[in-house]
């Protein structure tokens, strides 16, 4: 979920589909079951992207995290663009 995303729901704006509701619905039982609030997960998230900046220069507009339910376990799924491998080499 974007940050617009998350200010829209706070600001009380209408899901765009049944569809919309049904996926925040979803992620909102995810976030129960996890224990995990949605400023942890955004923590969680910084955390993450600041780590893979040290080895390539992300797309701050192209990250996507979310949390997916499969076979009784939950997973952290991420979906990050990446612009170019950064040239220094990390020790």
């Amino acid at each position: 979920m974007s940050l617009f995303d998350r200010i829209e729901r706070l600001m009380g704006a209408q899901p765009k589909s049944k569809n919309d509701a049904k996926q925040r619905l979803k992620l909102v039982l995810l976030h129960d079951q996890c224990d995990i609030s949605p400023k942890r997960l955004e923590e969680m998230r910084e955390e993450i992207v600041a780590v893979m900046q040290k080895y390539v220069e992300i797309d701050r507009e192209a990250i996507d995290f979310k949390l997916h339910k499969e076979n009784g376990k939950i997973a952290l799924v991420s979906t990050v663009g990446v612009n170019r491998v950064n040239s220094r080499q990390v020790a």
